[in-house]
């Protein structure tokens, strides 16, 4: 059913005559616009949004921006750490592969030394054995009767050998106590001979032979509380010694002292020596400033040239104070300093199933202990305790110095013959001399080098988004053309559709050369959507011809830009869908695309407030377009 409805009565009958008939359907789409004068889509006033996949690009795009930056820091501080922690792990590894080189060269070095000096102490009895045999063979004399020639002479070639620079050496010969008197004569008469012998090859000018011969002691002594005092029974005195000369802080010589009785420790290693015919090593630390740290050490002299004979006997032993210090000198380099050695003393205990317990497992009081640190070929003494940086425990290196073999278990309860063990320990001080700024420099190179790839990253960044914001501005400007002509929901199917459905050889014709023969000729499905009940507004000028024909130009586009702006304006305000104006006609259809159910009364009120706003209009530009402007009518039709 067609309905027309005007302003004025008389414009009944064109408004019947402009109006389009035929059916209720309108169909709606791409393919139904035409006319280079084609306007339609979202009116002016309504706020331009851009695409929702412009902004989700955008924030991606931004995301992605600190993804990649908090990437790239997070990979250069860890690969600086990683940098810094290698070289430091690297230096670290370096110390302590060196500190182990230097640690194994001492403990080597040092032990083979002791082991030689024990070897050459066994000789040097053996010898001392043989020459005795081979005199009293001569002169039918027996110990203890006995000097040992050129004493100064030999023990200086010993020292040589074994490396030890001035040793504490003595020989004493045993003496029964029938052999006492006879003893006490033959060491005044021998005395002064070994005294001018050493004198004169040691280079000893504080004293004379004959004034060391006026403080030695005519018999067998001991000191003790009591002061001086002779001894009786079975004696072991000193009688040669090295370096001749008066003790430091003694009056006297220590020529005839009884050596057993003197000192403990000198009596239980004697003993031991006793039992094992072999030597016997005891541990002295410092209790008066006579005394040094080290080992007491008693080598016995056997009676005869065969000293492995089973029936062999004990006729002297050699008495010697060692102080180890003076092997762990002259064994590293100068600059290789800061090397703790601990020298551990330790009888290990017989455990009930007659094993020996490890001297590791004793407890610090049944250990005796002595510090050293070693500076390249010079070491110092540093206490009687352990004194090494506890910090190095675990880099630790320890091995036996001195084993002298003896079965513990055939000692008597309470004697034992001590291991000798070193620990040796770095210190700061070494380590930090493998300590440089490489891991510094290289981490300032890797940050560096971060850093200029951030920056390159940055700039490249910056390029393209300069570019991708003037390609985006471009785009939303064509977006809102598109809008401009097209309602969202037609303008979003474009979009979705784009590049689909496109025919392959990419030509417009179909198969048969003919134009537009085929759905996708002209590269695109088209978009046609049937709308089955909408209603039409048709509105065109009355007199618009005659009006146009006296009027410039530009007052045609005013009076139509106005008035159809003002239309689109009411369009929008009633959900009027504007589907194109041609020359003076303006078409709109109300139910497309949204559908509604009273879409003829939306249209009607669509039409009755064009016809408002036209003679609002008219009068408004009557004083820039002319008097005659407001004689201008608006006609209408609605088609439903």
């Amino acid at each position: 059913m067609r309905s027309f409805t005007s302003h004025k009565s008389q414009n009944t009958q064109q408004s019947s005559q402009g109006s389009s008939g035929g059916g209720g359907e309108s169909r709606s789409g791409s393919e139904s616009r035409s006319g280079s004068e084609s306007r339609s889509g979202t009116p002016p006033q309504q706020v331009y949004v851009p695409p929702d996949v412009a902004k989700r690009e955008e924030a991606s795009v931004l995301r992605a921006r600190w993804l990649v930056a908090f990437i790239l820091l997070l990979a250069a501080a860890g690969v600086a750490t990683t940098t810094n922690l290698i070289v430091r792990q690297q230096e670290r590894s370096d110390f302590e592969s060196q500190f182990a080189g230097y640690a194994t060269e001492i403990i080597t070095v040092s032990g083979s030394t002791a082991n030689q000096f024990f070897d050459a102490l066994d000789s040097f009895a053996s010898s001392i054995g043989a020459q005795a045999a081979a005199e009293h063979a001569l002169l039918n004399t027996s110990w203890p009767f006995y000097r040992v020639p050129q004493w100064s002479v030999q023990i200086q070639k010993l020292a040589q050998l074994t490396g030890i620079r001035g040793p504490y050496v003595g020989i004493a010969p045993i003496v029964k106590e029938d052999e006492r008197e006879q003893w006490d004569k033959f060491a005044a008469e021998q005395n002064p001979i070994w005294f001018q012998e050493s004198i004169e090859h040691e280079g000893y000018t504080d004293h004379t032979a004959q004034e060391l011969f006026n403080v030695t002691i005519p018999f067998t002594y001991t000191i003790d509380e009591n002061g001086l005092r002779p001894v009786t029974g079975e004696v072991v005195p000193y009688f040669q010694s090295y370096p001749v000369g008066l003790p430091p802080g003694s009056p006297i010589m220590p020529t005839n002292v009884d050596a057993l009785l003197s000192s403990q420790t000198t009596a239980e290693v004697f003993r031991i020596a006793n039992i094992t015919r072999s030597p016997a090593i005891g541990f002295t630390l410092i209790t008066r400033e006579a005394v040094f740290p080290g080992s007491q050490i008693v080598q016995p002299i056997f009676d005869g040239a065969n000293t492995q004979a089973e029936d062999r006997k004990m006729v002297a032993v050699i008495l010697m104070q060692i102080p180890w210090l003076d092997y762990f000198k002259n064994l590293l380099a100068e600059g290789e300093d800061g090397i703790f050695v601990v020298l551990e003393s330790a009888c290990p205990k017989l455990l009930e199933d007659g094993t020996l317990s490890a001297t590791k497992n004793l407890t610090e009081s049944e250990r005796n202990i002595i510090t050293y640190r070693v500076d390249g070929p010079d070491a110092v003494l540093l206490g009687q305790s352990d004194l090494h940086d506890s910090g190095y425990d675990d880099l630790v290196v320890t091995d036996v110095f001195v084993d002298l073999g003896i079965d513990q278990s055939q000692l008597p309860e309470g004697s034992c013959v001590p291991v000798l063990t070193l620990h040796v320990y770095p210190s700061a001080e070494l380590e930090e001399k493998f300590q440089t700024h490489n891991g510094i420099i290289y981490t300032g190179v890797v940050i560096a080098i971060f850093a200029f790839t951030t920056l390159v990253f940055l700039l490249y960044d910056y390029s393209v988004g300069k570019r991708q914001r003037i390609v985006m501005d471009r785009i939303a400007k064509q977006d809102k053309i598109v809008s401009d002509v097209f309602p969202t929901a037609i303008r979003d199917r474009l979009y979705e559709n784009q590049g689909k459905n496109l025919v392959e050889d990419d030509q417009p014709f179909g198969p048969d050369g003919t134009f537009g023969n085929t759905p996708n000729a002209l590269g695109s499905a088209p978009l046609a959507d049937l709308f089955p009940s909408v209603t039409l507004v048709f509105a065109d000028l009355v007199g618009f011809t005659a009006w146009s024909s006296a009027r410039e130009p530009h007052q045609v586009f005013i009076l139509l830009e106005t008035l159809y702006g003002a239309f689109d304006k009411i369009a929008y305000r009633h959900g009027v869908f504007k589907v194109e104006t041609v020359g003076d006609c303006y078409v709109a259809a109300a139910g497309l695309p949204e559908p509604t159910d009273d879409h003829a009364v939306v249209a009607c009120r669509f039409a009755r407030n064009c016809l408002k706003k036209m003679k609002d209009v008219t009068l408004k530009l009557e004083v820039s377009l002319g008097p005659d402007t407001s004689d201008l009518d608006l006609r209408t039709g609605i088609h439903r």
